[in-house]
């Protein structure tokens, strides 16, 4: 597991709204709510094992509500097309909402031949507005590279967005050795303290990008 970030850095970075709610006014206290993207939809993926840990993380994060997005369960096909079918619908209706109610957004995508899976670009490819003016984060794994490459290839995807990606990113290298039976992380001092410094930059890019768009709508 390696990031670009160390646990002392994360803690210079604020996380409390508090001094600037009355600029912005109450509703940028509310919670933020980050969609959990699960990119893999392959048999056997090993991303539900790396979901629940992040989870875990999340969950210790007291200004966070996390929605899931696991594109196991949605089917979207890659034609994509401006009329589409009621089945289409069907599958869209299962991730638009989750995505649009955003605030933030993390990422989680394994390296699939130097790059992301087909599952997660159709998801992006089949949105828009849903993207734009928020912070994404990634998390990532893989073999020897621990999934960065997948990663360098989504930023400038986010970025035609209009997305904001987050510089750290925590990624698993040879990720299956690291987990245990039960998915529990084995070594998680490391992994944990990355995390936190992720979110908490993640917290402060949603919360200023909100705040923002409650002055100023974003426009293109």
């Amino acid at each position: 597991m390696t990031t670009n970030t160390t646990a002392a850095d994360s803690s210079s970075i604020s996380t409390s709204p508090a001094t600037a709610t009355d600029t912005f006014g109450a509703a940028t206290a509310a919670p933020l709510r980050v969609a959990v993207i699960i990119g893999s939809n392959r048999e056997g993926r090993f991303g539900p094992i790396v979901a629940d840990w992040l989870l875990a993380r999340i969950r210790e994060h007291a200004d966070f509500e996390a929605d899931v997005i696991d594109l196991a369960d949605s089917h979207l096909p890659t034609a994509l097309s401006y009329n589409p079918s009621p089945e289409t619908l069907a599958e869209l209706g299962k991730v638009t909402p989750k995505l649009a109610a955003a605030d933030a957004f993390v990422v989680l995508t394994p390296e699939y031949n130097h790059s992301y899976p087909a599952s997660l670009k159709s998801l992006i490819d089949w949105h828009n507005a849903e993207w734009q003016a928020k912070p994404l984060a990634f998390v990532s794994y893989g073999g020897l590279s621990g999934g960065l490459r997948a990663v360098e290839h989504l930023r400038p995807v986010f970025a035609e967005l209009h997305t904001m990606t987050i510089r750290d990113t925590v990624s698993f290298h040879n990720a299956g050795a690291l987990f245990a039976d039960d998915g529990t992380h084995k070594d998680p001092e490391a992994a944990n303290a990355a995390a936190k410094s992720m979110l908490d930059q993640l917290h402060w890019w949603a919360w200023a990008l909100r705040s923002a768009k409650e002055v100023r709508p974003y426009g293109r």
